[in-house]
């Protein structure tokens, strides 16, 4: 019998050429075989980082309001499984396994790559289950993306910033033209990055979406009187069916989902429900239900217990600023000590600039495969950002240099895991 772990070894060896390889000319002609097209409203989510985190808000809104959710999302840390849930629950290893059987009776004699195959599996699955919204995060870009066969009933952009250059452009301009590739004519679109590029206001228009951007057409509040909570709001326009005006949420609770810039993926989410608020109505109760429950690990989740621990997955560095910003909004903690291990393809010095002043201690390891950085690069890499030698401490593995920082680290200190979702993995896993 083929197992799922049969099958994602097989999908990760059938294609000769690149791991990564855009377009969507190959999955057309088998998705529209698989009648795999969804029945209900779609979300779908792009952006250089949020992505996932507005995904999970949208999927916890929604069901606390009592619908049956898809969610697709990636890359997982510990299983495959994690990538696609319907209603809350991964999807078990034979309905994969399914899944993946009929995508190789579809497909013919084209050869798809990884992503591409495990996200016709997901569209099966989600298809064959009666759902009423399918919550889809983009893998990589936007416009040749294969979550991009989907036509978007509310796509969301969360943010942009330079990563995957040699796929999507060296500039911020050259990104967000390729991330805009999800809009489609006469829609909805949340654009949540607070200084978009001209390019994208322009591609915006160019592709006829009725585009709310965040801070001219919703934003976000915090309440002084109550730090506990926050506001909401949306200006209202005829485009979806009212009359003028702001629509309010007021006294919603902090996100489950730590660091401050959370409440900006919060809007994204609650502005992609407004747009959609006639065909899936959300009563306030499970907006709050939905921003209490949400779990989504990895991004700066703080583990329990002392010493304090972090859990970031941030590769990039729009995602280490924020979490530096992150950081510096916690409790004083006397030593920092950072668990880091990044791949050799990221821009590790813009990582550790970014967050260099929060952290006191560096152990640093090697991550498994071909595009792991060893030490040796991470510590010429940190070296170059003028981290003396005496602050890095060298490690075989990132679990053994979690526990070498657990050792040190007193009881009042502070441990940061990031710079991968494999570090990430393997110190969460441990």
């Amino acid at each position: 019998m083929t197992t799922l772990a049969d099958w994602l070894t097989r999908i990760s060896a059938i294609r000769s050429g690149p791991e990564i390889e855009m377009g969507l000319e190959r999955i057309r002609p088998i998705f529209e075989r698989m009648q795999a097209a969804p029945a209900c409203p779609v979300f779908l989510v792009a952006g250089t980082n949020g992505k996932g985190s507005v995904c999970a808000y949208l999927d916890a809104i929604l069901r606390a309001a009592g619908y049956r959710v898809a969610r697709y999302t990636s890359p997982h840390i510990h299983r495959f499984n994690e990538r696609v849930v319907v209603d809350g629950v991964e999807a078990p290893d034979e309905a994969l396994v399914a899944a993946f059987d009929a995508v190789e009776a579809a497909r013919g004699e084209l050869a798809l790559t990884f992503f591409e195959y495990t996200t016709l599996a997901a569209f099966h699955l989600f298809a064959a289950a009666k759902l009423d919204a399918w919550v889809i995060e983009v893998g990589l870009g936007g416009r040749l993306d294969a979550t991009n066969i989907l036509d978007a009933d509310c796509a969301v952009i969360t943010s942009i910033g330079i990563d995957h250059t040699e796929f999507l452009g060296a500039t911020r301009e050259l990104i967000a033209v390729e991330k805009a590739g999800i809009l489609r004519r006469g829609r909805q679109a949340v654009i949540a990055e607070p200084d978009p590029p001209a390019s994208l206001t322009h591609s915006a228009n160019g592709h006829g979406a009725h585009a709310h951007y965040i801070g001219r057409d919703f934003g976000w509040h915090r309440v002084a009187e109550a730090p506990q909570q926050w506001g909401f709001w949306f200006r209202q326009t005829a485009a979806l069916g009212g009359n003028d005006g702001i629509t309010h949420r007021h006294g919603l609770p902090i996100p489950a989902l730590r660091g401050g810039y959370q409440l900006g993926n919060a809007a994204a989410a609650l502005a992609a429900l407004h747009c959609l608020r006639d065909r899936l109505p959300v009563a306030q109760g499970a907006v709050k239900q939905g921003l209490i429950e949400v779990e989504w690990p990895g991004r700066f989740q703080v583990l329990p217990g002392r010493p304090v621990t972090v859990l970031d997955v941030g590769h990039n560095e729009h995602a280490a600023v924020a979490l530096e910003r992150a950081l510096a909004d916690m409790a004083y903690f006397p030593v920092t000590h950072a668990v880091f291990a990044m791949l050799r393809d990221k821009d590790m010095g813009a990582v550790i600039a970014a967050v260099r002043g929060r952290i006191d201690e560096w152990h640093v390891a090697p991550l498994p495969g071909p595009r792991g950085a060893d030490v040796a690069v991470l510590q010429s890499a940190l070296q170059q950002c003028g981290v003396p030698d005496r602050q890095i401490h060298r490690y075989d593995s990132v679990a053994d240099a979690y526990a070498a920082a657990r050792k040190l680290a007193a009881e009042a200190d502070r441990i940061v895991v990031f710079g991968s979702f494999l570090t990430v993995a393997q110190v969460s896993g441990a």
